[in-house]
């Protein structure tokens, strides 16, 4: 978790850097997502809700692209003070300002003071903070997954169908040049067919239930909001927060929820693909079966593209033939990351769909897809904006549309979430997307839908 966690904050840093360059990311493909204009060329009032490392990570990026801190909420106190003194540093004096709150029910009482609502907290708050600001019609920006459950996801889609707000999914690798040029090659066909896809580097699973013990709660931190909707336990120091949560079931569930959104978005988004119908586990008692994926997503055929099976390896890599054009290169340094195999070729990205390279039958070694001189001619023919967090800005103010919308970056959530509850349920599942179902596993349904404890959503 801790080499995960690295990468991903070298990753945003450098997004944030490069904010208005190639940071965040325009859509290739546009959604059907509605633009709803705020003003056009006015300045977004933001609110952040979640003020931990990657909510100051994007914040500082849209403040960069011309958003105005109105307002930040965070149960811990400590958390909102890093995010206000980061915000002075991005943003200018003008965010000494901000109003801070510790309920985000008590934001939604002064919710005439802010248009848009960035929302960065624990996974387990983000589908309960998602639906109650954007029935007080405010634009939102949710990091991913973009829920806790699978059903919570299709909620949240069918909520932005009917809303009149402008939505985007966190899934900030959607803005590489990278991610559109693969997508375009990949469906123009020169791979050929493709039924096999690798990921490895990420693990999958993680605790359920609660750690042992108790510590006192930190002074200016409310630990029962925290903790929110999911069950209620003991405070245990180092354990859940400020960054551990995800290793718990009941706040985040595990690397495979944490990375879904990143390693299967151009995947679903390039081969077109649904949700998987049979989803197959290879871990037994939270131990991966040795020389096995941990989890293997099955896809059925779309019209004339075949089947795909998407190997999800966790702990183990891929077989060495399918390394094979990277151990060429990197020898025992192979980089983690994903692996696209076609009849005539493969293309290998980074986890975050960054960093393409891609090699044709008969070339001696793997090139980056923008630079491959096999398929230059292979037409542009999605946009290249390079700005994820600008480009839901300018949505919000009537200018485009975004590239994760709800409908978008929730059924990638779901896609990956359905792993989980095989995982959970320690059993293959015969997975029936459209109606949220194992329809071979009765035991299942417990892990769809989210139990919520109401204290704090009333």
């Amino acid at each position: 978790m801790k080499r995960n966690d690295c990468s991903r904050r070298r990753f945003l840093k450098s997004s944030a850097a490069a904010l208005g360059t190639v940071a965040f990311g325009r859509p290739l493909i546009l959604s059907n997502a509605k633009a709803y204009s705020t003003a056009a060329n006015s300045s977004l009032n933001l609110a952040l809700v979640g003020c931990g490392s990657q909510g100051r990570g994007v914040m500082r990026g849209l403040l960069a692209g011309g958003a105005n801190l109105v307002a930040l909420c965070d149960p811990d106190e400590e958390m909102i003070a890093k995010a206000r003194a980061d915000a002075q540093r991005s943003g200018g004096e003008a965010t000494k300002d901000a109003k801070a709150y510790t309920d985000y029910r008590r934001l939604l009482d002064h919710a005439t003071s802010f248009d848009a609502v960035l929302i960065a907290t624990p996974d387990h708050w983000h589908a309960p903070l998602c639906k109650v600001f954007m029935q007080a019609g405010k634009h939102i920006y949710c990091e991913k997954p973009l829920t806790h459950s699978v059903a919570e996801a299709r909620e949240l889609r069918e909520l932005a169908r009917t809303s009149n707000v402008v939505t985007q999914m966190g899934n900030q690798g959607s803005a590489s040049e990278s991610l559109r040029r693969c997508t375009e090659i990949i469906r123009s066909g020169v791979l050929g067919q493709i039924r096999q896809i690798y990921q490895w580097g990420i693990g999958v699973t993680a605790n359920e239930g609660s750690a042992e013990g108790e510590d006192p709660i930190p002074q200016g931190f409310n630990w029962d909001l925290w903790v929110g909707p999911s069950a209620m336990r003991p405070f245990k120091k180092n354990v859940y927060h400020p960054s551990r949560w995800r290793q718990w079931f009941d706040f985040g569930n595990g690397s495979l929820a944490d990375f879904c959104c990143h390693a299967i978005n151009l995947p679903m988004r390039a081969l077109d693909l649904s949700y998987p119908e049979k989803i197959v586990i290879n871990v037994q008692d939270g131990t991966q079966i040795a020389g096995k994926a941990a989890v293997e997503f099955h896809f059925p055929a779309r019209g004339d593209l075949p089947p795909v099976t998407l190997y999800w390896q966790g702990n183990g890599k891929p077989p060495a033939e399918v390394l094979l054009p990277l151990t060429e290169v990197s020898r025992d340094k192979v980089p983690d990351g994903l692996m696209i195999l076609g009849e005539k070729g493969c293309i290998y990205t980074s986890h975050w769909n960054t960093g393409g390279q891609i090699r044709l039958q008969g070339e001696s070694h793997l090139v980056d897809v923008l630079r491959h001189g096999a398929t230059k001619e292979i037409p542009r023919t999605l946009p290249r904006s390079g700005n994820h967090g600008k480009e839901w800005l300018d949505a919000c103010r009537g200018e485009g549309k975004t590239f994760s919308d709800f409908e978008i970056g929730g059924k990638l959530t779901e896609i990956g979430l359905a792993g989980v509850v095989g995982l959970r349920a320690g059993q293959n599942l015969d997975w029936d997307g459209e109606k949220m179902e194992a329809t071979n596993v009765a035991e299942a349904a417990q892990f769809v839908h989210a139990e919520y404890r109401t204290k704090w959503l009333e």
